[in-house]
C-alpha cells in the first residue's frame, strides 16, 4: 500500500485535474469516430480515475462523474 501526504491546495490541485481529465474522456467516448477498441481502453482509465477521485471527493461529487457501463454489441 503506498500513501500520499498533501496540503488542503494540493488536494484541491489535485481534485480539479482528476475532474478536467475525466470530463475529457467523457467527451471523448461520445464522439463517433473513435474506435470501439480506443473507447473501451478510455473506459479503463477513466474507472482508475474515477476511483482516485472517489477517495477525495464527497459524494455529492462522485455522483456527477458516476458512469454506467454501457455495452453497445
Amino acid at each position: 500500500m503506498l500513501g500520499m501526504i498533501m496540503n488542503q491546495q494540493e488536494l484541491r490541485e489535485f481534485e480539479y485535474l482528476l475532474k478536467k481529465e475525466m470530463e475529457e474522456i467523457i467527451f471523448d467516448l461520445t464522439d463517433e469516430r473513435i474506435d470501439k477498441i480506443v473507447k473501451s481502453a478510455l473506459e479503463d482509465r477513466y474507472q482508475v480515475m474515477f476511483n482516485l477521485f472517489r477517495r477525495i471527493a464527497g459524494p455529492a461529487d462522485c455522483r456527477k462523474y458516476l458512469r454506467r457501463k454501457i455495452y453497445n454489441i
